[in-house]
């Protein structure tokens, strides 16, 4: 049993995973409550991820409720449109651009410990963890940092779901599919007045770029502007959010990988791997067939929705050692957790180099860092996001 999922008591259903639950001799099984085809090994999911043509990303047509949403939705499209749109934003996320950058991570993450200097309790989530992508993406965006409290709210109706979502059972889902609505379109009305006021302005933010910039030779719909940054707002935050929040759960319930990585800083960089692996931030990446086709010898029709489930493709033991066990030294690491193919996460270098800044500062600043035991985290409710929304810690005298 994890020490972590132990400690805080975590579902046994909804993290059988962290439980060391081994999985179905079956690769691929068929969920009759959600409709949905379930993979489970790492080979299938390479399979799935790389075939763009057969397990399409427009999984949009499945849920027409959330049409309005789709179109410019980079995580929604497949080539060649997919590939046009992200070139757009491609240069904003190059080696020399987040190297441009870090000396503004270094500055957000020292203003936000510098606010907390004397704390011998904080919420790194809160304080911390959430602030920092969210203030940085912001920036690239040009959204004015003083929307930032509203854009919170909106973002976080968009992920406070709790139901699992069905294309069968639908109890609960429409109400709760809703609000998410709701939410998504307070924060594209207002991504739209902003695209608006950009127009005709020159500027490097990546909004005005999107507002300027041509594909085939024709400009991008207002509709594709808007849903494609709101896009690039939520996805630019929540995975290193929750990556910075579950590297510190980890820590806390694994005292020997604290131990290695204060004695050898080398190690940061792989204990983000492993957090990413062991805690993946989205649970399952979703897709649609255009066809049947047959995955490991079970025929699946078209318009059939399929899950590549990620805390499970990262536990396969055919590519991970003791997949169960939570090793901060981890080598290779493959991990899914960013995806694979045309829509690897296109900001997974950035929240990489934002997780071992954001990490290291915390070591430095706090020798003595362990999660609160008299105030247990809160975790995400919904059951395609993994990490805390509020983790109290309490600490040693800061540096």
């Amino acid at each position: 049993m994890s020490a972590l999922a132990e400690r805080w008591n975590l579902d046994e259903r909804r993290f059988s995973w962290l439980y060391g639950e081994k999985h179905s001799e079956e690769r691929v099984t068929f969920d009759e409550k959600t409709g949905f085809w379930n993979v489970h090994t790492y080979a299938d999911a390479l399979h799935v991820l790389n075939s763009p043509h057969v397990f399409s990303s427009g999984t949009g047509r499945l849920i027409p409720e959330r049409s309005e949403f789709d179109e410019g939705t980079i995580t929604q499209l497949d080539p060649p449109r997919h590939t046009a749109l992200r070139k757009l934003v491609s240069s904003a996320f190059s080696p020399r651009a987040i190297n441009d950058l870090e000396p503004r991570v270094h500055a957000i993450v020292d203003h936000l410990l510098d606010k907390l200097a004397g704390a011998r309790e904080f919420d790194v989530a809160t304080e911390f963890a959430y602030p920092l992508p969210i203030t940085l993406i912001t920036e690239m965006l040009g959204v004015p940092a003083s929307d930032h409290s509203v854009i919170n709210g909106w973002v976080d109706q968009m992920l406070s779901g709790t139901t699992e979502y069905s294309l069968v059972d639908r109890d609960g889902v429409d109400e709760e599919l809703g609000d998410v609505m709701a939410a998504a379109r307070h924060l594209t009305d207002y991504l739209r007045d902003l695209v608006r006021e950009r127009r005709g302005r020159s500027g490097d933010d990546l909004l005005t770029r999107l507002t300027e910039a041509e594909v085939d030779g024709e400009r991008l719909t207002e509709n594709e502007t808007v849903n494609f940054a709101n896009t690039m707002l939520v996805a630019g935050h929540i995975t290193t959010t929750l990556l910075i929040g579950s590297t510190v759960l980890c820590l806390d319930a694994f005292p020997d990988a604290q131990r290695a990585v204060r004695e050898d800083r080398s190690l940061v960089p792989s204990l983000l791997e492993e957090s990413l692996r062991y805690l993946p931030p989205i649970a399952s990446a979703v897709r649609v067939t255009n066809s049947p086709v047959e995955l490991a010898g079970t025929t699946i029709g078209a318009d059939q929705m399929v899950g590549v489930w990620i805390p499970s493709v990262n536990r396969d033991e055919a590519v991970f050692t003791d997949p169960y066990t939570f090793d901060p030294a981890r080598q290779p690491n493959p991990h899914l957790s960013f995806g694979h193919g045309i829509h690897f996460c296109i900001g997974a270098a950035l929240a990489r180099r934002e997780g071992v800044i954001a990490v290291n500062a915390l070591l430095d600043r706090f020798p003595d860092l362990r999660c609160d035991p008299g105030t247990p985290p809160t975790f995400m409710t919904s059951p395609n996001l993994n990490g805390v929304t509020r983790l109290p810690v309490v600490v040693g005298q800061p540096h």
